[in-house]
């Protein structure tokens, strides 16, 4: 038991029962507040109608017990007070100060207070401060005083006034706790609005919500999207995404896989032809992109496309306009255009494998696909979520095959995880995955890793800083060296960003 309520206890016989009576109210009161600002103001007037005060302050204590800023100012009629210059700041600093209630019974002769200018100006004859402790810290003040004439405050009233601090200072307590959780609960909504969820994908790390910006800031304009990322990343999602986002989302969205597909074929699948165009052609047939119109056309692994169709496919991103096989007659078309490649586009332009004019067409907006091996606790939500998507039963997974699978690089990314789920799922038992179900695939995991020792070690480093978002301490313990080497190598190959 404190010393404050020990005292409060032992006086508790001398309030009258005026007091005691509002001691009582005051509590019920003050335990249904839901507000800081309603909750000082009624204490305020409590606090002046129980001791025939004039006035009322409340104060709030700034940068520890330094400083302090009014909070309300009430009078006997429970108004503001809006001039605040005639409350004495000397006492209000006493408290704070020596963090234990004041009174002074006749404030015109007492010689610590009487020589405030506020005392005498303003003619206050009886003064009582009493502070608002929290966390065993001052948080505030209350003060009363009366003038000249109006009687002195008497120990009953410093002693009815420290108790009702304590109860303020549990009610305060309880809501600046709601206010609190209040405050985090917006926080979280607004930071779940900033997520921008997008259809069709799932994923909550940095770089997925980074991702996930792009998209929706590109879907709502119609300009040409590069997708770029590692084979089963899920670029295909990120146009289908694109498209459902989009302006266009009501009309056809179609794609075509570019890759190991015969030139003709894939001319006649893209513009279509005429009949008698060639042997077998019996009748006219459209071609996908006139199919497409006023919708999204998403050409996957755009890289693959012979020199003769990347020609023809300028053409359609320039006028917007095509020839079917066999015609003679343009077509004029209103397609978006997104293509996408996991191969590295720049180089073959380099190599002069693919049409540079084609490639600035395409790479108007670019966006890169992260790898799943450098979005950290995103794989266990897929792993999650493929298994709910797969398995009518509930599978848990245990913790030594949630280790195996966050461990694990997956060359083969998010493809390869719905294969690796897909193939635990076959051989669980009692409702379980373990890391005897995770089987990895044929594929060596080393032969990812060639190249310099530096070009390793960037690879590295950049892969388990990016899966412990940016923490050096997590991603020196998963490579078995010591955070200093992390911090030094972060510094040699200049990986601070």
């Amino acid at each position: 038991m404190s010393k404050l309520a020990a005292t409060n206890i032992v006086h508790f016989k001398n309030l009258n029962k005026d007091q005691l009576e509002a001691i009582y109210q005051i509590s019920e009161h003050l335990n249904k507040s839901s507000a800081t600002e309603s909750l000082i103001n009624d204490a305020l007037d409590w606090a002046v109608e129980i001791v025939s005060a004039e006035r009322g302050l409340f104060v709030k204590c700034v940068d520890g017990d330094k400083e302090f800023e009014i909070v309300a100012a009430r009078n006997v009629n429970k108004e503001n007070i809006s001039d605040l210059s005639g409350f004495s700041s000397g006492i209000l600093h006493k408290v704070i100060t020596e963090r234990k209630a004041q009174l002074f019974h006749d404030a015109q002769s007492d010689p610590q207070v009487s020589k405030f200018n506020s005392i005498q100006i303003q003619q206050i004859k009886s003064v009582i401060g009493v502070p608002i402790i929290q966390n065993d810290e001052p948080w505030g003040v209350i003060l009363v005083d009366s003038v000249i004439n109006r009687k002195s405050f008497t120990k009953e009233n410093l002693i009815f006034l420290n108790f009702f601090a304590n109860l303020v200072s549990l009610s305060l307590d309880k809501i600046l706790n709601i206010e609190i959780l209040l405050k985090e609960k917006l926080l979280l909504e607004n930071e779940l609005e900033n997520l921008q969820p997008v259809p069709t994908m799932i994923g909550n790390s940095k770089v997925m919500q980074n991702l996930f910006k792009l998209i929706h800031k590109v879907a709502k304009t119609d300009a040409t999207v590069l997708i770029l990322g590692e084979s089963g990343t899920g670029k295909d999602l990120v146009a289908r995404a694109i498209h459902e986002l989009s302006n266009r989302k009501s009309n056809p969205f179609l794609a075509q896989f570019c890759g190991s597909i015969p030139d003709n074929l894939l001319e006649s699948e893209l513009f279509g032809y005429k009949k008698g165009a060639f042997t077998g052609a019996n009748s006219d047939k459209k071609g996908l992109l006139e199919v497409a119109n006023n919708g999204t056309f998403f050409l996957d692994e755009i890289a693959d496309i012979s020199n003769p169709l990347q020609a023809k496919l300028l053409r359609v991103l320039e006028n917007k306009e095509i020839i079917p096989l066999g015609d003679t007659q343009v077509r004029k078309i209103n397609v978006r255009i997104l293509a996408a490649t996991n191969k590295e586009l720049k180089k073959l332009v380099d190599e002069e494998k693919f049409r540079e004019d084609l490639y600035y067409r395409l790479n108007v907006f670019p966006i890169k696909v992260p790898p799943l091996r450098d979005r950290g606790s995103d794989i266990l939500l897929l792993a999650n979520y493929f298994i709910k998507e797969i398995s009518p039963e509930k599978i848990n997974i245990s913790s030594d095959a949630v280790k195996k699978i966050m461990d694990y690089d997956w060359p083969g990314n998010v493809r390869q995880l719905y294969n690796v789920i897909q193939r635990a799922l076959i051989l669980v038992d009692e409702n379980k995955i373990t890391s005897e179900h995770i089987i990895w695939d044929d594929d060596p995991k080393e032969a990812k890793f060639t190249g310099t020792l530096k070009e390793v070690e960037v690879r590295l480093l950049k892969e388990r800083l990016n899966k412990y978002d940016g923490n050096r301490t997590l991603a020196a313990k998963s490579l078995g060296v010591s955070v200093r080497w992390v911090q030094l190598k972060i510094k040699e190959y200049e990986l601070e960003q």
